[in-house]
């Protein structure tokens, strides 16, 4: 198949004269029969076509005869396939291992032999027929080989033949064969990188000596990656970003923390002291970092680091905290960016500027290529709603993954090549080389400044000592490990390259060492340790105690009013979907008189209420402008054109509302709504599942990031996640969003759980969590929201007195259920779509139903202890108290809310569950058995003859 046409162009162009008359003559015949040509020339057609000059006019061209031999063109051709090969090939001969336990690398493709080529024959071609940019001094093809072979099997090499744009291509080749990606380092900038490398050695080596034992996951090996990391700190800082974010994970992180975010050396003495009875304190006046109240290990911890130049901050450089769940960082630092870079302050979607924030990614090379969530967050890398302008990735590449042999870890050849799947260039560098590393951070830099896009580093270095420095790693990778005791540190071997340049003495080089050790030991023994009276966490702040109920959030009929009207304002010449027409004219009329505001239409009031409030929001799911279930319809499509309309952009506000379909992903998507919240905490971010238990995949997300990390690291999100749930008969998948799962980890008040049966409720308790933004008391909230079968029943309609007046209840009445305190033997309390079908089995029945009590638990956590105390104080003659839920037993709310309700169980009173029994599985596959057991529970749950299990344990 022939090349695109730029190559094709550029190899064609290289012909002159003879040659040309005579590949004119054998395009004829291939034309008439390829076979009838020879095979290498055959094979040239195939690759790049037609002669590019051929049916232009001839005026130009000179004719000539024919009589240059095959033989020659053949040479010809063969040299530019030899040139091409080092361009694409060049990184399989390249010096970019310190250590390397395989043989030479060589390839035959580099080989002139393998092109039927001696040196005699590259001397007799001139360079320009083979490389139209030859410099000065690059005379013949044998010049332009050696020369390449410089820029492309050294200590630095590049792969980039596989990103699509014409144009980045050739502007890499430019920039690499300019001599440009190698930088021209001065010798008192060689001496400064010297005594950078000289520095970070002599921390990882205090802290082997002086904390023996302890995990610390040291850089060792790749001490190059903290200059790389200042060149970007000094790129930004000259561009006037406003940002760096950054996310890695534990290879090399306390040497970022100190080198680069600047945490006090006696901050990190401290945090390895692990005495029983005594803590190793900083020294007076010692910087304190704030972190949560549980904390953590010290190699998960982040930092903030202002640069300031005088009094004035010129960049903030934000290192992510991060859990052992290596890459999980990464979508959170993509939404930190994104939050830095939008501009919310006005209506419609946000202004996005790309240069207040670098994205920077450091990536283990197992960790890479093995964790799903990495390809996840690169795809994010070019979609409208996650972009960030380009991400400088940096694999910290050590060869091994814990004990796991790279043979072992990975499919490819390089632990880079998932990014090729997205196009981002690769450039490989030998650590030992810290200007070739330097040089490949410039080059990145640029092409990310350039083309917006992102650029990785694959960084080939080795891993001193075992993974954590515990293990024996010469137990698993005894022959790596024997080249590794006898290779000197990437420190000596720069000095004894400078040494044998003169550029420093081995005398200047001891000073600087012997420096570094000398500061550190003053640092540690200007350190005191001190008794510790009892061992025990921090509380956590009183702000998580505040009652949630001091929050109004009702919005007067005539604010309605005029909210419903701007939601539908419409583009001048906007033709609507007729379907959709309809309904948004039961819409237009809901807050009538006599009519009731459903779902779709609550949520709408809610947002625009909150737009109008001056508070942004962000709203993503993978069909949320839609809506899964085709109740929101947020963004409208023209009938005619397809253009996009939101309807909340009509809403007369300053700040943006921002709704995306997001990528068929939920880790990734999920960690950047994180981050995205957290970074821009006055904003209110959703993520909706398309079906619940689709958060089953982002479940580290959850556990380690949303749930804790409050507590962990101090860092505050007020974030919603909205799953649909409820049993409709759609089988094990698409019932339960798992809602056993978020109560599990419900403590310590680090969120909200809910499951509301109303639009007017989803209205208030949407308001209260924007009203908590910023402030102590903020904390995520989870969301049971309904599904198709539930968001059209009119049972979850509400009236418009209903958003005009009250707030949020976390305890609600049954509706429909006429209130006998007196008479009531049953208690009956459950949540959610269970206590819907409840209520319309009691409309339906001709039964009179006083003995029952029933209440809705539309918060779950934190538990509305009080608001259900209060109710049963009223119920003098209460027998029982029955919770109903459509989940099986081992699931739903049953094992967290009963060890509430037997707590209000009083002498003679019986606990009691009506459900489905324990299952592996969250629901049956036949639509029929569920229907059966649905009506069962009902049944059950209002039958005074029918019970269901006691909550006494086994």
């Amino acid at each position: 198949m022939a090349q695109n046409d730029e190559s094709s162009q550029r190899f064609w162009g290289e012909f002159h004269g003879p040659n040309m008359g005579y590949v004119e003559e054998q395009y004829e015949l291939y034309k008439e029969d390829p076979q009838a040509i020879d095979q290498s020339l055959r094979q040239l057609f195939d690759q790049y076509g037609a002669p590019n000059w051929l049916g232009t006019s001839t005026d130009s061209i000179q004719q000539s005869s024919t009589s240059t031999s095959i033989s020659d063109v053949k040479k010809i051709t063969s040299t530019y396939r030899l040139v091409e090969a080092i361009r694409r090939f060049g990184h399989l001969e390249a010096d970019i291992y310190p250590v390397n336990i395989n043989e030479e690398r060589k390839s035959e493709l580099l080989n002139p032999q393998t092109y039927g080529l001696t040196e005699a024959d590259l001397k007799e071609i001139p360079a320009n027929w083979v490389w139209e940019k030859a410099p000065v001094g690059v005379d013949t093809a044998l010049d332009v080989v050696r020369e390449l072979r410089k820029y492309y099997t050294g200590t630095i090499t590049f792969e980039y033949d596989h990103v699509d744009s014409d144009k980045e291509r050739a502007w890499l080749s430019d920039y690499i064969e300019s001599g440009k990606a190698r930088l021209d380092l001065t010798n008192e900038e060689k001496k400064q990188l010297l005594d950078r490398l000289a520095n970070v050695e002599g921390f990882e080596g205090f802290l082997q000596k002086t904390f023996v034992g302890q995990k610390r996951f040291s850089i060792e090996g790749l001490e190059s990656m903290v200059p790389m990391l200042d060149h970007i700190v000094k790129y930004a800082t000259e561009d006037k970003v406003e940002n760096i974010m950054m996310g890695m994970a534990h290879r090399g992180r306390l040497s970022v923390l100190a080198h680069i975010l600047g945490k006090p050396m006696d901050k990190i003495f401290s945090e390895f002291h692990h005495s029983p009875n005594k803590e190793l304190i900083p020294s007076e006046g010692s910087r304190g970092i704030n972190y949560g109240w549980t904390g953590d290990v010290k190699y998960h911890f982040g930092a903030v680091k202002d640069v300031k130049d005088g009094e004035e901050t010129t960049i903030k450089i934000t290192l992510a905290h991060n859990p052992s769940h290596l890459e999980f960082v990464n979508p959170v630092v993509e939404g930190f960016a994104r939050a830095a870079q939008d501009d919310r302050t006005q209506s419609g979607y946000p202004k996005q500027d790309v240069s207040k924030a670098i994205p920077v990614l450091i990536h283990g090379d197992a960790a890479f290529i093995g964790e799903g969530v990495v390809a996840e967050t690169l795809n994010l890398a070019n979609l409208p709603g996650y972009r960030t302008g380009g991400t400088l990735h940096i694999i910290a590449n050590n060869l091994l993954g814990y004990t796991t042999d790279r043979e072992d870890g990975r499919s490819t050849r390089y632990a880079s090549d998932l990014a090729k799947g997205f196009e981002i260039p690769v450039i490989h560098v030998n650590a030992d080389d810290p200007i070739a590393c330097v040089s490949a951070i410039k080059l990145a830099y640029d092409y990310r400044q350039k083309f917006n896009k992102d650029i990785l580093i694959d960084l080939v270095g080795y891993r001193r000592y075992g993974h954590n420095e515990m293990d024996e790693p010469r137990v698993t990778q005894p022959k790596l490990y024997s080249l590794i005791d006898n290779h000197p540190t990437p420190a000596n071997v720069f000095a004894n390259e400078l040494m044998g340049k003169g550029v420093v003495t081995k005398e200047e080089f001891d000073q600087m060492v012997d420096k570094v050790e000398q500061n550190l030991k003053a640092i540690y023994d200007g350190m005191k340790e001190t008794e510790i009276a009892k061992v025990e966490c921090k509380p956590m702040p009183d702000a998580l105690n505040t009652d949630l109920e001091k929050y109004e959030t009702a919005v007067s009929m005539d604010d309605l009013v005029s909210l419903n009207e701007e939601l539908f304002k419409r583009p001048e010449g906007f033709t609507e979907n007729k379907k959709l027409a309809r309904i948004f004219k039961r819409r237009k009329e809901a807050l009538n008189e006599g009519n009731t505001v459903d779902w779709g239409a609550g949520e709408a009031l809610a947002y625009a209420s909150i737009l109008k409030d001056g508070i942004p929001i962000r709203l993503t799911g993978q069909d949320s402008e839609r809506g899964t279930f085709a109740h929101r319809h947020a963004v409208l499509n023209d009938a005619v054109t397809n253009e996009k309309y939101s309807i909340f952009h009509g809403v007369d506000a300053n700040a943006s509302f921002e709704v995306r379909n997001s990528p068929l992903s939920e880790v990734a998507v999920l960690g950047f709504e994180y981050g995205y919240s957290v970074q821009a905490p006055n904003t209110l971010v959703l993520w909706e599942a398309q079906f619940g238990d689709f958060a089953n995949v982002a479940q580290t997300i959850f556990d380690q990031f949303i749930s804790a990390a409050r507590a962990k690291w101090g860092d505050k999100s007020n974030m919603v996640m909205l799953l649909p749930h409820g049993y409709e008969g759609q089988g094990p998948e698409h019932s339960s969003a798992r809602l056993e799962r978020f109560l599990q980890m419900a403590a310590e008040n680090n969120w909200i759980v809910a499951y509301v049966t109303s639009s007017a409720q989803f209205f208030h308790l949407i308001r209260r969590q924007a009203a908590l933004r910023n402030k102590e008391e903020a904390r995520p909230l989870v969301l049971m929201t309904p599904k198709s079968s539930l968001l059209r029943n009119q049972r979850i309609a509400s009236v418009a007195k209903d958003f005009t007046e009250g707030k949020f209840e976390p305890l609600r009445n049954q509706p429909s259920l006429k209130v006998s305190k007196k008479n009531a033997k049953r208690l009956l309390i459950g949540t959610g779509k269970v206590m819907v079908d409840i209520e319309e089995a009691i409309d339906n029945s001709n039964e009179k139903y006083d003995w029952l009590r029933a209440v809705r638990l539309e918060q779950i956590y934190p538990f509305p202890m009080k608001e259900l105390e209060k109710v049963i104080k009223e119920l003098p003659n209460l027998e029982e108290i029955v919770w109903v839920q459509e989940e099986p037993k081992n699931m739903g709310a049953w094992d967290f809310v009963d060890d509430y309700l037997r707590d209000l169980v009083k002498p003679g009173q019986s606990l009691r569950y009506i459900g489905r029994p324990d299952r592996s599985a969250p629901a049956v596959g036949d639509p029929n058995v569920h229907k059966a057991e649905q009506k069962r529970i009902i049944q059950q749950a209002i039958n005074p003859t029918l019970g269901g299990d006691s909550s006494e344990r086994n």
